[in-house]
């Protein structure tokens, strides 16, 4: 195609031309619209600015001086800074994804910071599935508590045993037991001796100190978390649970022993 003549600019203008300039010369003869070099000098700023970013309203704003344009670009400067993080947060996932080369990599940097040191494997599709429910319902502080324990458990096969078990005995309160079975408060109190035996293992592995650490950075508040989360009541009345009426008294009774034993050690 031969290059367009000076007078007679071609795309990529004629779009530009009907959405700002709103006007367009009168044809020719020949049936062709012929512009001067006004014309050419005002659409060759508009593709700057449509380069920039800059709207096609603003720009026959700007054109018409109908509108600031210290206060256009003000608000250009803001939408791309917005951007702009969101894609450096895209970018540090992707680079962390790689880095991991796991899904574990998908979870918040705090997460994935504290599993780095376990060897690749060690952690079960089920416990990535866990932190991943921990995270969305608590945030990144919570699963990198969670996290904690994960560690414990893939570094001590007695208590990654003991817990197996207590999750299948859990399991197996269906809706065939009677909720104040004998069996349900004896359940109770094994899996609130695991969770002792898992503080035990966390304290003395020197976790609870990073688990310090965490809190003291979370209490700095840090920024961007808070749209991340949903509430936890929120959420627990959202997840599909279908648990028996005789599990769910198990779980009530190790929390209440759980507490108990946090209110006497305050006390």
């Amino acid at each position: 195609m031969p290059p367009p003549s000076p007078g007679r600019p071609r795309a990529p203008f004629a779009t530009t031309t009907r959405s700002v300039c709103c006007r367009s010369p009168e044809r020719g003869g020949d049936g062709r619209r012929r512009y001067g070099y006004d014309d050419m000098i005002r659409l060759l700023w508009i593709r700057k600015m449509a380069d920039a970013g800059i709207s096609l309203d603003d720009m026959r704003a700007a054109f018409d001086e109908a509108r600031d344009i210290e206060e256009t670009l003000g608000r250009l400067d803001e939408t791309l800074a917005a951007k702009e993080a969101d894609l450096k947060r895209q970018r540090a996932a992707v680079q962390r994804l790689r880095t991991v080369g796991s899904p574990l990599g998908l979870l918040s940097e705090p997460v994935t910071d504290r599993l780095s040191d376990l060897p690749p494997g060690t952690l079960r599709s089920s416990d990535l599935d866990a932190l991943l429910v921990t995270e969305r319902i608590f945030g990144p502080l919570g699963a990198a508590m969670q996290a904690g324990v994960l560690i414990v458990l893939a570094t001590h096969p007695g208590l990654r045993a003991e817990q197996d078990r207590l999750d299948a005995a859990e399991a197996a309160l269906d809706d065939s037991v009677d909720p104040h079975d004998p069996r349900v408060d004896e359940l109770a109190a094994q899996e609130f001796a695991h969770h002792k035996a898992l503080q035990q293992a966390i304290e003395a592995a020197g976790l609870d100190a990073a688990d310090e650490e965490l809190f003291e950075t979370y209490d700095a508040g840090p920024e961007g978390e808070e749209d991340a989360q949903m509430g936890a009541l929120e959420a627990v009345t959202k997840m599909p649970y279908d648990y028996s009426p005789a599990r769910m008294r198990c779980i009530e009774l190790t929390a209440q022993l759980l507490g108990q034993d946090a209110a006497a050690q305050d006390g």
